[in-house]
């Protein structure tokens, strides 16, 4: 560590482990699945103390009403947990956005709810990379910018949503407001186990299409029918059709249907898009507009298309290739080897990028084998992501640009 200055030195000595490790441990064994309303407010109540020590106001920021779709075709409202969302030195002259979530995919009735330590120095638990331990990342790494004197130079915000593993829907708004007029972004995602970060992203767009169309007697009138299941199913077949190298298709599930001798009036279409660039998104919305205009005319039956593309592509621009110059810088004088490498993966970070920010999103612990029972972080990434990131910061505010 050669390379690093004396606040720099001196910043990341000060990271405690052990303490980064014990929060990691409470809060990963509280179930904060996104549906789950009362694990997630646990959380965020943990979460809010916690980041209490920075010199900021924290705020719970209530969810925006999110629409959802149900097998019945029928639109309701979705409750979401509160958000976090914490401002420090908002006239530093430089500005930052840190971000993280506290929801995990492992709903309350989960059978993966308990933690293991593990003899290769990894622990085993729901959330433990995914986010939980990325959280003790990001304050711990602030924490200790906080005691030099260079943080009189950086003013950041915090944003800490709770729907982040569904889509973020519900915090959109808010992370697209934090993320004006700054410098530079964070995003706490976990590194792969090896350390490498992810770099360009693609987008996703989610749909599910309410088909209507009309029953009947399967033997006795089957034509006075418009059969929903067979019009949702041709649509299927149309959407898979855009697929291509930068656009992949997934129409993933139809709900719909009854007695065999019943031909049914309703089905609703679930389908997943991919799209590499924004030119495919605009490609991939003609295609389902046609779909949609085709088959209701050669079906007879009436469709209503919810969802959209919630999530763009994230490019790696000149901005963001600065910003990934210089967390590599920071981890070559930290003794880390710093890479990174496009993935087909989505998160906050495309949300952010699209908000014309440059970010690295993958700034949490290594670990591996997310969303699955199988989930693990690498003890030791703990105090050395925080100093990566601690480091990094510190030279933002040095620098005053990228």
């Amino acid at each position: 560590m050669t390379s690093l200055s004396d606040d720099e030195r001196a910043a990341v000595a000060g990271i405690d482990q052990a303490a980064m490790l014990a929060q990691v441990e409470r809060w990963a064994a509280i179930n904060s699945g996104t549906r789950n309303l009362a694990g997630v407010a646990a959380m965020a109540g943990e979460l809010a103390d916690a980041f209490a020590v920075l010199p900021g106001d924290v705020a719970m920021v209530d969810a925006v009403p999110v629409e959802s779709v149900g097998a019945d075709g029928a639109v309701s409202v979705l409750d979401h947990g509160r958000h976090l969302h914490l401002t420090v030195r908002p006239d530093a002259p430089v500005q930052m956005l840190l971000t993280g979530h506290m929801d995990t995919v492992y709903p309350v009735d989960h059978a993966f709810q308990t933690l293991t330590h593990r003899d290769d120095g990894t622990i085993n638990g729901p959330g433990t990379a995914d986010m939980k331990g990325g959280l003790a990342t990001m304050l711990a790494a602030l924490m200790a910018v906080e005691t030099t004197p260079l943080a009189a130079r950086l003013g950041y915000e915090v944003v800490i949503n709770s729907d982040e593993e569904t889509g973020s829907f519900s915090s959109a708004t808010l992370l697209a407001s934090a993320a004006r007029g700054k410098i530079a972004a964070l995003t706490y995602e976990p590194a792969l186990a090896d350390g490498t970060l992810a770099g360009a992203r693609g987008g996703t767009g989610n749909f599910s299409i309410v088909v209507r169309g009309l029953s009947a007697h399967a033997g006795r009138n089957p034509d006075d029918g418009r059969n929903a299941v067979l019009a949702a199913a041709d649509i299927a077949l149309r959407l898979a059709e855009a697929r291509g190298p930068r656009l992949s298709v997934n129409p993933a599930r139809i709900d719909g249907g009854g007695p065999n001798n019943v031909v049914p009036d309703l089905a609703v279409l679930r389908v997943n898009f991919r799209p590499a660039t924004s030119d495919e998104i605009a490609r991939a919305q003609a295609h389902i507009d046609a779909a949609v205009a085709m088959v209701a005319a050669k079906h007879d039956v009436r469709i209503e298309v919810h969802g959209g593309f919630n999530r763009p592509p994230k490019p790696i621009d000149a901005q963001a290739e600065k910003l990934f110059g210089l967390v590599k810088a920071a981890g070559g004088d930290l003794g880390l080897a710093i890479a990174w490498r496009a993935t087909g993966g989505v998160c906050d970070g495309n949300n952010i990028a699209a908000a014309g920010v440059p970010v690295v999103d993958t700034m949490g612990v290594r670990g591996g084998a997310i969303h699955s029972p199988d989930e693990f972080m690498i003890v030791d990434s703990l105090a050395e992501r925080a100093a990566l990131s601690a480091v990094t910061m510190l030279r933002l505010a040095t620098q005053g640009r990228l």
